[in-house]
């Protein structure tokens, strides 16, 4: 639990003083902050009827980096790789101890807990678009509304405990670890750090994601005419020929 999940002799290592190694990839930094922007835009335009075509353009749009960050969870660098830190409930439970100890374990990538609290908000995520879709094309009446709002405050609370976890961790880790998902360098040996950042691949996603919301702007419906795509309508006044 002490280690850096590396060989006994990199773990060793400790990093030179002041030294920051490459531990996040660009991709899996992209990624983290525009599922943050999705969430908290989706979340803030759920009961506004005017901004509906925007909180299901962000909830589509979170669908597709879920998608994306499981695929790079098998294919993408060292410390994305779900590999790397999904663990048990033990070892979970183990950090948590020596965390409220005042003493946590070292962890070049996320740390036990950590990891299950990332599976626990992808898996959230997955529902929360699944349902707010089929809240979109209106199946089974207010069931799957229910649901949509159910997981979408499941979702808030993790997310809560979340960042007061990184909170904590950085206060005793001595090391802002929201910087460190910004920049993707950390406290960590050399040996622990990654290659290559793979702007390529961030680019690519980034625009991608602009591209979407660029065709999504472009079916705004205009006065008077409905979105039947995205399952609303914009309620308008009668036209003036219906007037006596």
């Amino acid at each position: 639990m002490n280690s850096l999940h590396a060989s006994p002799a990199a773990a060793s290592t400790s990093p030179p003083p002041g030294r920051l190694t490459l531990v996040w990839d660009a991709p899996v930094r992209i990624f983290h902050w525009l599922a943050v922007l999705c969430f908290a835009g989706a979340y803030l335009t759920a009961e506004a009827e005017r901004w509906r075509l925007v909180h299901v353009t962000l909830g589509y749009t979170l669908a597709g980096l879920v998608a994306f960050r499981l695929v790079w969870g098998f294919i993408g660098t060292r410390h994305a790789r779900f590999s790397d830190f999904v663990r048990g409930p033990k070892e979970a439970l183990a950090h948590l101890r020596s965390l409220l100890a005042g003493k946590p374990d070292a962890h070049a990538g996320h740390n036990p807990a950590g990891g299950l609290a990332i599976l626990a908000l992808l898996g959230l995520a997955i529902g929360v678009t699944a349902t707010g879709w089929m809240t979109q094309a209106e199946w089974s009446g207010e069931r799957f509304e229910e649901a949509h709002e159910l997981v979408a405050n499941l979702m808030l609370a993790l997310v809560g405990v979340h960042v007061a976890a990184v909170l904590l961790g950085s206060r005793l880790q001595g090391e802002n670890l929201v910087k460190a998902m910004i920049t993707g360098r950390k406290k960590a040996p050399p040996a622990q750090g990654i290659r290559r950042a793979w702007y390529s691949v961030a680019a690519l996603m980034l625009a991608a994601v602009l591209a979407f919301w660029w065709l999504q702007s472009r079916e705004v419906p205009a006065v008077g005419a409905s979105s039947p795509a995205h399952g609303f309508v914009v309620q308008h006044d009668e036209d003036d020929d219906d007037d006596d």
